[in-house]
């Protein structure tokens, strides 16, 4: 697929079809995330890659919420749903409505990959003689020499390598968060060292909800008719978030 067609289609796709993933589909784009720019080379990253119904089924019991407002008659609510460009969006699926039913479209992903990364990991590369801020590392104070956690930046351009191979692959993804309460649920269901922070989830099928359309900004806008966030805000004009020469 030429590559300004990925970048047009990616959008963040909700339900899937039971079509079963290509493990080399999946391969690839694990290969690709690993090509994602990342601070001081420190690849601090790690995925776990859950490709079997038992695997998924594990995730989504660890990660969903039992008592929420609306549950469902087995007292499942939402994981953190993700709107488009909103990685954080559990707040998205705060109505018992809306969390059922992202999660129903959500669980008929065949493949998950959770993305972890390692905020000790960029501690122990730029304390390494060749880097810069090496003294101020060494003074051991405990806090990054960073204004920004780069460790989940880095790990969040993996993800996006990802969701756009999913689409030069002919497969739908969502990129989702899972709500700080889980967390440890997570990491005790599938013994996630505690060195590792949890980035975001990558939820990976064939789509099963319809292609997106033309949006108000134009051919490629990337509206959908599902109900993702597209559907409700205008994609903001290009001359209103660049700022040339200044603000």
């Amino acid at each position: 697929m030429e590559f300004q067609d990925v970048v047009r289609r990616r959008r963040m796709v909700r339900r899937f079809t039971d079509e079963p993933v290509p493990p080399q589909a999946v391969d690839r784009m694990l290969r690709n995330a690993v090509r994602a720019p990342n601070a001081g080379f420190t690849q601090g990253w790690a995925f776990v890659v859950l490709d079997t119904p038992d695997g998924v089924a594990r995730f989504w019991s660890a990660t969903s919420p039992r008592a929420v407002a609306g549950a469902g008659a087995d007292g499942v609510g939402a994981a953190g749903g993700a709107g488009e460009g909103d990685p954080g969006a559990a707040a998205e699926a705060a109505g018992g409505a809306r969390e059922n039913r992202w999660l129903t479209g959500m669980r008929t992903a065949p493949v998950v990959v959770v993305v972890l990364t390692s905020r000790e990991a960029y501690l122990r590369r730029y304390a390494e003689d060749d880097k810069a801020r090496a003294s101020a590392q060494a003074a051991g104070d405990g806090d990054a020499p960073w204004d920004v956690p780069y460790w989940h930046v880095d790990a969040g351009m993996a993800s996006l390598l990802m969701l756009q191979t999913a689409v030069d692959e002919g497969l739908g993804a969502c990129f989702f968060g899972v709500p700080p309460g889980q967390v440890e649920a997570l990491r005790e269901a599938f013994e996630v060292p505690d060195e590792f922070l949890v980035t975001g989830v990558v939820a990976v099928g064939h789509a099963a909800d319809p292609a997106p359309g033309e949006g108000a900004g134009g051919p490629g806008a990337g509206a959908s008719p599902s109900s993702g966030s597209p559907t409700r805000r205008p994609r903001r004009p290009l001359e209103h978030v660049v700022h040339r020469g200044g603000w």
